[in-house]
């Protein structure tokens, strides 16, 4: 293989392939970045088995190939060579060789043959949306899966399509984030669950692109293409909880606050709050109060009463800090409604002006 890209171009792919390469000692070419050279095309590909990428950018092939190189040293090098604008690879029997104007490079290469194949879905359901409006839904939920959960579902972002939206679920029991998306038209599917590390790298992986991404879901497998990108996830074997069962319905309490008043409190009270990232939240509507509350036995403690406009009865709940802050950050709402339906209930975190997005957060019982 011989070929001449352009150093930026390059770099970029290789950024974004590196993401998903795997560390498995059972496997070690899964640390690798395969580079295949036919027909004026490089295509770039990736894996650690759960999720896999292929990238395609134009080259001037002198000699087409295949090599496979490890990824975290090749994108350092790349990257090292950031006032060259191009850069000719030349792979000789177990090696590749990395040139620029006045530098040459030789990487040790892995076994093309071992890298596994990344496969291309054609059939099933399939769908396109803008981009970004598939990272908002990602990013507006992903961080409410839970980490290492022996539900799978649990570990996982849903996907489901609910007449004109794409919604975008996620829990871990303790709190619950769902995002909307209206898409103009989307086969009918009844869920599917990626998992949410898959969906972090994919979030990774496509920031920044501008093209609409195609989306494919079969059996067990979901693929995205935006552009010259490609991705393969697998899917979760499995049923998400019935979630619109919590969602309260009958509010005994609310409170509209603005966004910054909030987010100027929670910092100021995360100083004083305990282990258990503890606050206490108390509305009181005949003295028109809405309070936060933190306290630690080996610090101190902090009340701050925001200005807010108050409904219901009386009521206090604890809540875990990051969680609150995980609810509202996800809403580009400057004012939000938290709703309360009682102690020991789920509370409700909603943007003023925008139903799109809603938040359950489960009070602490301490």
């Amino acid at each position: 293989m011989k070929i001449e890209a352009v150093r930026d171009k390059i770099v970029e792919a290789i950024s974004r392939a590196e993401k998903v390469a795997g560390k498995n000692p059972t496997l070690p070419v899964l640390a690798g970045v395969s580079l295949e050279a036919l027909g004026g095309m490089l295509t770039i590909r990736a894996t650690n088995l759960d999720l896999g990428i292929s990238i395609q950018l134009p080259v001037k092939v002198s000699k087409e190939g295949h090599v496979v190189v490890p990824a975290q040293i090749f994108s350092s090098l790349l990257n090292s060579f950031s006032k060259e604008k191009s850069i000719i690879l030349e792979s000789t029997g177990q090696t590749l060789d990395v040139n620029t104007t006045g530098t040459h490079s030789v990487v040790k290469t892995l076994p093309a043959e071992e890298f596994p194949i990344i496969p291309e879905m054609g059939g099933g359901s399939n769908f396109s949306l803008p981009t970004q409006d598939l990272l908002s839904g990602l990013k507006s939920v992903m961080y409410a899966a839970a980490v290492g959960s022996i539900k799978p579902e649990l570990s996982s972002v849903c996907l489901i399509h609910e007449a004109e939206n794409l919604v975008f679920v996620a829990t871990d029991s303790f709190r619950l984030a769902e995002k909307k998306i209206k898409v103009k038209k989307i086969p009918n599917f009844t869920q599917v669950l990626i998992p949410q590390k898959n969906a972090t790298e994919i979030v990774r992986i496509l920031d920044g692109v501008d093209e609409d991404v195609s989306i494919t879901i079969e059996d067990n497998q979901i693929a995205m293409r935006a552009g010259s990108i490609y991705i393969t996830s697998r899917t979760i074997d499995g049923t998400f909880p019935d979630y619109k069962q919590v969602i309260p319905g009958d509010i005994i309490s609310k409170a509209i606050v603005l966004k910054q008043d909030l987010v100027s409190s929670l910092k100021t009270s995360l100083i004083f709050s305990d282990s258990f990232n503890q606050l206490k939240l108390s509305l009181s509507p005949k003295n028109k109060k809405f309070e936060i509350e933190s306290k630690n036995q080996d610090i101190g403690e902090n009340k701050d009463v925001l200005e807010a406009i108050i409904e219901g009865v009386e009521i206090s709940v604890n809540v875990n800090h990051r969680y609150l802050v995980d609810g509202f950050s996800s809403t580009p709402s400057d004012s939000l409604t938290i709703s309360f339906a009682g102690e020991g209930r789920p509370i409700l975190v909603e943007g003023v002006g925008d139903k799109s997005f809603r938040y359950l957060l489960m009070p602490m019982n301490r």
